[in-house]
């Protein structure tokens, strides 16, 4: 396998930056750098000179031997100045050494999954920690990361296999007396993993919003205020605003933290019947993008009727507190009145649903507990037909061990690496 190398940290000018070397030559690129090889897991202080001695910058060294670092690989990492210079000095120097190229976009990542260091699973975690904003999405990517669905999933791959030896040994003394029913048992098996596979597969869709960010539409008729709360919400002037109704016509969005969850805030159109043909196209989007959402805001006005029913969740204020004076249940995008009792009342009802997330993150993880728990089900629905019937029970079981398997990495994920890599920077 080549050895490759690559910058690890961010591009530009920075305190620290760090290149790392994994491969068969790590040790013999880190003694062409700096005269020797450290003993492994010791960070030391260390000269690098290029091939013709000159100095290239003092660094901290660390060597990580095969199998105790990240890689699974032998690996060097260089602790540099962050000078753009001094980088691309060291990485111009590594490759004048044979046998060493530059790292492709996940490729440090795909050789721990490769070598058994990370499970497929883990790999997306870590995609996902690199990508999170806020806390609610570092916490979830940090479980997964961990090897907490990996761990979950090799708990249900032991019980499918105890199930299907149960099974096998029906099949295999099927002309003799077998002295135990083996039936309770793979029964109350296959029924534990069934539970757990459920319980799963209804959090998939709150870990994805968790992962993916919540829609929060806030809906009302036209000049009622909902592009100045927005824009009080957010911070910043994201919504034109004026005295004229109709002024928003499509649906403007705003990235936030709102209490540690990932919000996108939707602006829409007002909503209200009229002839302008390019307002009844903003209307449109607007009742189809609120309806989607995960929650809804009604901006209401005193006497005001609402365009459609808002559902269980749906959080319903008063818009212009500025002008009634009265606060109760009011909202003032202008003066910031009951700004903050909204934003409590937004972060806890999604917080209440983001109680329901689980470890499964992703559409692919969703799809491989879903086929997984079809085999299970049929397997279980055979059981009661007998011994005659035990080798078709045994498959299903088989093919459920091999749904598991592919969620974590085992088997028939060749499709999804690509794409799931290109996603890395170079570094990892």
């Amino acid at each position: 396998m080549d050895t490759i190398y690559a910058l690890s940290t961010a591009q530009g000018k920075a305190g620290v930056a760090v290149i790392r070397v994994s491969g068969p030559l790590a040790a013999e690129a880190c003694r062409r750098l700096c005269g020797d090889v450290p003993e492994p897991r010791r960070a030391v202080l260390r000269v690098l000179r290029d091939e013709g001695g000159e100095r290239l910058d003092q660094a901290l060294v660390l060597i990580f031997a095969e199998n105790e670092s990240f890689t699974g690989e032998s690996t060097a990492e260089f602790q540099l100045h962050g000078s753009v210079a001094v980088v691309a000095s060291v990485l111009a120097d590594l490759g004048r050494i044979d046998g060493l190229r530059p790292a492709e976009a996940g490729e440090f990542t795909r050789r721990a999954l490769e070598n058994g260091r990370l499970d497929l699973a883990q790999v997306e975690g870590l995609a996902d920690l690199i990508e999170a904003e806020t806390e609610a999405q570092r916490k979830q990517a940090l479980r997964v990361f961990s090897g907490a669905l990996g761990e979950r999933c090799e708990g249900w791959r032991r019980s499918l296999i105890r199930a299907v030896a149960l099974l096998e040994a029906t099949i295999d003394f099927a002309d003799e007396e077998v002295p135990v029913d083996v039936s309770p048992e793979v029964t109350g098996l296959i029924q534990g993993v069934i539970q757990g596979l459920e319980a799963e597969i209804a959090g998939v869709s709150v870990s994805e919003r968790i992962r993916t960010g919540f829609e929060v539409a806030i809906v009302g008729a036209p000049n009622v205020g909902k592009s100045t709360l927005l824009n009080a919400l957010a911070g910043r002037d994201a919504a034109i605003t004026s005295e004229f109704a109709g002024t928003t016509r499509d649906v403007i969005e705003v990235r936030m933290d709102l209490a540690g969850l990932p919000v996108t805030l939707l602006d829409t159109a007002g909503l209200r019947e009229t002839t302008d043909a390019v307002e009844s196209i903003g209307i449109a989007r607007a009742r189809a993008r609120a309806a989607q959402a995960d929650l809804r805001v009604f901006l209401i006005e005193d006497g005001g009727d609402f365009e459609f029913v808002p559902e269980a969740d749906d959080i319903v204020v008063r818009a212009k507190a500025d002008i009634s004076g009265d606060l109760m249940g009011a909202v003032s995008g202008k003066t910031g009145a009951g700004l903050s009792e909204l934003v409590d009342r937004i972060a806890a009802v999604l917080g209440a649903r983001a109680m329901g997330a689980g470890l499964a993150t992703r559409e692919r993880h969703r799809q491989a507990m879903v086929r997984g728990l079809k085999a299970l089900q049929v397997s279980l629905d055979t059981l009661p037909l007998g011994e005659v019937m035990a080798e078709i029970a045994a498959e299903e079981l088989r093919v459920a061990i091999r749904a598991l398997d592919s969620l974590v990495g085992r088997i028939d994920v060749e499709t999804v690496l690509d794409e799931i890599f290109a996603s890395f920077c170079l570094g990892k």
